[in-house]
């Protein structure tokens, strides 16, 4: 059977950019062949018509314009849909469009996608967002190694053993899906750091290359099963984040699809929105007059040395970078849906910003996972040339289903969990499914401060061996002594630390592990002063415990000191374990 024969204006450089990506598409199904040397065998067109448009030759059938594109693109594998879309009022007036301005849109097309049109490869991008990842993992397990047993262990703040046992007790068979973990076997101490070292070393097949599929799935089985049991530990945004990437590294590893690498691009284009919607839609003034990061540099967590300078910056130079802010958390997520030139612009604006964010804040190692999400947005031409592009074939239908499936799921929740930072309460069978998933940490919301903190509270916690002389237990980088330079410490994420700027948000009992941690210090728990700086009395077992609120503040430029301090009163009451 003869194949459809499609007949172009081969003087016509806007059409050869498109025929050549056509060509890639359809294979060998379309035979492709310039009006110049085909006319003389279709002689019932005339010579005129087929310098305006394109016409394709099915058999007895003849189609010209808009109608030809599409019914010529329905021989591409998975395309068989477009002629059943094709609404001629709509487009073949654009057609005409773009067929009158053929040089002004073939420029256009170089900008918006360079050199050429044609789907560049991703093979190696795919095999450098893999390793990007398998990184992150690895700073991730590495960073819970010295923690584990602190945190979580039997001897711990918040034991996870003790925690699994309540949880069988109360929740039956459900437990198992509501705490997916593998800790469920074992959680004892050996286990937990088991499962920290096999994580880093799993992360390695990704960092490498070897055993890439296996690799990741390991990885993200751990994480998730530390991530259940973790608690408030275990519970920051980039943890998310790293589940959530590293489910679709489990697809992309593997297979190493198109499909797959646009649902990272995804993730990170409902990363920033989201992140820029929350601070919109929250409600709090300083956003809205861009005063915000006025408090920021001083009110983070976790400041940086740079933090000090950057809080002295002049009212419009704060207003400026908020207002930038904002245009990359709103703009520049949209340019990712955009053609290759323009995504790659929206991307190297989000990797900027996660640049001047480490630069001034310790946020483990989110701004690494996000600028790997980034370079998702790129394709192997923007690392090498020429390289060439495979045919495209029908994928098989267990590949395509499975990425289906989780590409529906995760659109869905996305866009819901997106509608509903602007007040639009998805139906309540999305609200089902998203509680359904949740405890797979895979399908997240996200948004960092909201609502901006204008003043910095530090808790600071005290010992005595006799209830009249108190030393204060330093930490090892949340902010402590006056002439203590702000600490450099990601992508390790001290997650006591962290957690500790939480308490202090709020009330001890908002932060129940709080009191578990001074009763451990009481005890004398390794693994928990493991957590802390130098022990003020070296060794010996202190008697009383209590933590002081005080009132922090960035130093005055001049001094040798970086922060100043002023005490407000008690954050939690004495205590001790012979009372």
């Amino acid at each position: 059977m003869k194949r459809p024969e499609l007949v172009y204006d081969g003087e016509c450089g806007f059409c050869r950019l498109w025929i050549e990506r056509w060509r890639l598409a359809t294979g060998d199904k379309v035979a492709y062949e310039p009006y110049q040397t085909a006319a003389a065998r279709h002689k019932s067109v005339p010579h005129e018509d087929f310098a305006e448009a394109v016409h394709l030759f099915e058999g007895s059938r003849t189609s010209r314009g808009a109608e030809a594109v599409f019914r010529s693109l329905a021989y591409a594998p998975g395309l068989s849909w477009l002629p059943r879309i094709y609404f001629a009022p709509l487009a073949e007036p654009v057609y005409r469009f773009v067929a009158a301005r053929r040089p002004l849109f073939s420029r256009l097309t170089r900008l918006l996608w360079g050199k050429s049109p044609m789907p560049a490869p991703i093979g190696f991008t795919a095999r450098l967002v893999l390793g990007g990842l398998g990184l992150c993992y690895l700073f991730a397990f590495a960073s819970l190694i010295p923690q584990i047993r602190g945190l979580i262990g039997s001897d711990g703040i918040m034991p996870a053993a003790a925690m699994l046992t309540a949880a069988k007790a109360q929740m039956g068979m459900a437990r198992y899906w509501l705490f997916p973990s593998i800790a469920w076997m074992s959680a004892s101490d050996r286990a937990l750091s088991a499962y920290c070292w096999l994580g880093a070393f799993a992360s390695l097949g990704l960092i490498f290359d070897i055993a890439a599929a296996p690799s990741a799935i390991l990885c993200w089985i751990l994480y998730l099963s530390l991530s259940a049991v973790g608690g408030d530990f275990m519970s920051f945004q980039w943890d998310a984040l790293l589940l959530e990437a590293g489910l679709i590294a489990c697809f992309l590893a593997p297979w190493r699809t198109r499909g797959t690498m646009w649902l990272m691009r995804l993730l990170l284009l409902k990363l920033m929105l989201q992140s820029g919607l929350v601070k919109l839609f929250s409600g709090d003034p300083s956003w809205r007059d861009l005063t915000a990061l006025t408090y920021h540099y001083l009110t983070q967590p976790l400041p940086t040395p740079l933090a000090w300078w950057f809080s002295r910056m002049p009212l419009w130079a704060h207003k400026v970078s908020c207002l930038c802010l904002f245009v990359i958390e709103l703009v520049a997520p949209i340019l990712i849906l955009f053609p290759r030139n323009v995504r790659a612009a929206g991307a190297a604006a989000i990797a900027a910003l996660m640049l001047i964010i480490a630069a001034t804040g310790n946020y483990g190692f989110f701004n690494v996972i996000t600028i790997v999400l980034c370079l998702s947005c790129v394709d192997d031409r923007f690392f090498r040339r020429d390289l060439p592009v495979p045919a495209q074939t029908a994928a098989p239908k267990a590949r395509t289903w499975s990425i289906g499936a989780l590409a529906v799921l995760s659109l869905t929740i996305g866009l819901f969990e997106t509608l509903s930072l602007v007040g639009v309460l998805p139906p309540t069978p999305v609200r089902a499914v998203i509680a359904a998933v949740s405890p797979f940490r895979s399908f997240n919301r996200y948004g960092l401060f909201a609502v901006m903190t204008r003043s910095r509270d530090e808790i600071v916690v005290e010992i005595s061996s006799d209830g009249t002389t108190w030393h204060e237990y330093p930490f090892l980088y949340k902010p402590g002594d006056p002439l203590r330079s702000p600490a450099i410490v990601a992508p390790h994420m001290p997650r006591l630390d962290w957690q500790c700027w939480f308490a202090a948000l709020a009330e001890p009992g908002d932060s129940p592990w709080f009191g578990n941690l001074l009763f451990r210090l009481l005890e004398g728990s390794p693994s928990v002063k493991g957590l802390l700086g130098p022990d003020p009395l070296r060794g010996e077992k202190p008697l009383f415990i209590r933590a002081v609120r005080y009132e922090t503040k960035f130093a005055p430029a001049g001094g040798p000191a970086w922060w100043s301090r002023e005490r407000r009163a008690l954050f939690f009451p004495v205590v001790s374990l012979t009372r």
